[in-house]
């Protein structure tokens, strides 16, 4: 695998983690009551995903035009990370709805 096919899969693993890191954060936050923090942490997730995503369309984008990325046992657990990434941060968003929903918050 070359380096630069390495530095791809880490990118969208670190952003991938970063951005669940950050979900989780908003449910904490929602937990405690801080509602004032929620959106914050919601939207640097969504720009860590939003930045993963374009790390994968990348490669998508590559193989589109001919190239093909090679695929290793990295790779799936990358786009794994940016999978379940999504899917927390969609769940941890209806979490804090009813989290406010039982604080008496719209």
């Amino acid at each position: 695998m070359s380096q630069e096919m390495e530095m791809i899969i880490f990118n969208i693993i670190n952003y991938a983690g970063m951005a669940k890191g950050l979900a989780y954060d908003a449910l904490r936050a929602a937990e405690e009551g801080k509602y004032e923090d929620v959106e914050a942490f919601l939207k640097e997730s969504d720009e860590n995903l939003l930045e993963a995503h374009k790390v994968q369309t990348s490669i998508i984008q590559a193989e589109a035009r001919g190239e093909k990325p090679e695929v290793s046992v990295l790779f799936v657990h990358a786009q794994d990370q940016l999978m379940t990434a999504m899917e927390s941060r969609t769940l941890i968003e209806h979490l804090i709805k009813m989290h406010k929903k039982m604080d008496g918050i719209k």
